[in-house]
């Protein structure tokens, strides 16, 4: 799992997070959970960013690509 995704996911919900962890449950059960979750979120988030891209390469569509390809680096998402 991507250590940023992992940092976010214990601070939304550090007990649930730790109590799961130590409590017995497959630690990679939980992992396959949460990285479903968090593909799911943030490729529903690039997804509403490449929306604004209007195919036209203009200066606001370059800005939306770089955003998009910042994203998938800060997530670690690969195409």
């Amino acid at each position: 799992m991507n250590k940023r995704i992992q940092e976010l996911a214990e601070q939304a919900d550090p007990e649930h997070w730790h109590s799961r962890w130590y409590s017995g449950i497959n630690p990679r059960v939980m992992d396959s959970e949460i990285k479903k979750f968090t593909h799911l979120i943030i490729a529903d988030a690039i997804n509403t960013v490449e929306r604004r891209f209007m195919g036209d390469l203009n200066r606001e569509d370059m800005e939306v690509r770089r955003c998009v390809a910042d994203l998938k680096a800060h997530f670690g998402v690969k195409d």
